[in-house]
């Protein structure tokens, strides 16, 4: 095996753990020393981050450890929550890691490969351009002082982690979880955060008419399920045309007001086009199927795969078991999978000229190898 994986949960945070999830996975790929390791540890390390760093290189042989601190971990063997663990990927034989700049990956090109990206603080404004990237963030319970980030064995002071994954082709694949309740409509009237028409209708009759059956008659309405879908593409009505192209992205409702508004968690404007959508555990699953679906057709002989979840599409979301990880496993039986819950997802959009940060979503990278260019010299 070129790509191996290994979770290792315990009592106390010690790099000890580190030391064994390394070892493990060394022993499946068969390395005696990694081209390079992603190592991503749950809040419980955040205190003793490059201690565990070290020992992570010092058992892999290696000083291309890159990754940080998540809400949560999973391998292909299970996920862990609530208790310390780390989890590693080992990258050998013609795969390993490089700084983000070899090869010229800083400028875009349709022959780019995605750039996986981690972060403990805000999206920063230089990665929603140039490079696509993949990967996800963690602004969680950690103190603001504290590491969330390392690459090349060392902490970031910028709280970023920044790595190619070279030698591999990656195809990303993004998982909305979203149900459209309806089509897009044209917002008529609204104020700062508030809406207050669209389509006719005032702001909560508009969301209500939307509402399947069982729960219009909520009260309040089950704010936490459902969510605005703002619609990028311009001139664009097709909700389900944007879903599936990246030209939207969700806003989440944070009240319902007194005058039959709605506040939104971010500014709106007349004219921009919204769809109303809602969060459920069964529609969710059968999105993260199709998007596997599709990941599967694209990508031959997969030689592993990492995947970014949220904290909130989990076992929390599917009442104790991760069904995203079980479809993942369902389509890829025994490929070597890397995974993290956390607070944010970072995919590239808009046939990957644009990245952003998602949340409620999960960004699943399948890893293939990546063929080599033949050099063809002339005999003429």
């Amino acid at each position: 095996m070129t790509l191996a994986t290994a979770l290792v949960a315990g009592n106390d945070p010690l790099p000890q753990l580190v030391e064994e999830a390394v070892n493990q996975a060394m022993k499946k790929a068969g390395l005696t020393h990694a081209n390079g390791v992603l190592l991503f540890l749950t809040p419980d390390f955040s205190r003793h981050a490059q201690q565990s760093v070290t020992a992570a290189a010092r058992s892999a042989q290696c000083t291309q450890i890159a990754g940080g601190i998540a809400a949560g971990l999973f391998t292909e063997t299970g996920w862990v929550l609530d208790r310390p663990a780390a989890a590693v990927m080992v990258f050998g034989r013609g795969f390993s890691l490089g700084h983000p700049t070899t090869g010229n990956a800083s400028e875009y090109s349709e022959f780019s490969e995605p750039i996986l990206s981690y972060t403990g603080s805000a999206f920063p404004a230089g990665w929603r351009d140039a490079s696509p990237r993949f990967g996800g963030s963690f602004t969680g319970t950690v103190g603001y002082a504290d590491p969330v980030a390392w690459q090349q064995s060392r902490l970031s002071e910028q709280q970023l982690c920044s790595v190619q994954l070279l030698g591999s082709h990656v195809s990303v694949g993004v998982s909305s979880g979203l149900r459209l309740l309806t089509t897009a409509q044209t917002i008529e009237r609204s104020s700062g955060y508030d809406i207050q028409k669209i389509g006719g209708l005032d702001a909560q009759s508009s969301l209500q008419r939307a509402l399947p059956p069982e729960l219009r008659e909520y009260t309040p309405y089950p704010l936490h399920q459902l969510t605005a879908v703002l619609i990028d593409a311009e001139n664009s009505e097709d909700g389900e045309t944007a879903l599936s192209s990246g030209h939207y992205h969700p806003v989440a409702i944070v009240a319902a007001n007194a005058n039959a508004s709605l506040t939104l968690s971010e500014r709106t404007t007349p004219g921009q086009k919204l769809a109303w959508a809602i969060r459920q555990p069964l529609s969710a699953e059968a999105d993260m199927r199709q998007t596997l679906a599709q990941l599967a057709t694209d990508s031959h002989a997969p030689a592993g795969a990492l995947m970014f979840s949220c904290i909130g599409r989990g076992p929390y979301f599917y009442g104790g078991e991760d069904r995203d990880l079980e479809a993942f496993l369902e389509r890829f039986p025994g490929l070597p999978l890397l995974g993290t819950y956390g607070t944010g997802q970072i995919a590239p959009v808009f046939n990957q000229a644009i990245n952003r940060q998602l949340q409620n979503a999960v960004v699943t990278a399948i890893i293939t190898r990546r063929p080599r260019k033949a050099h063809v010299q002339s005999i003429t």
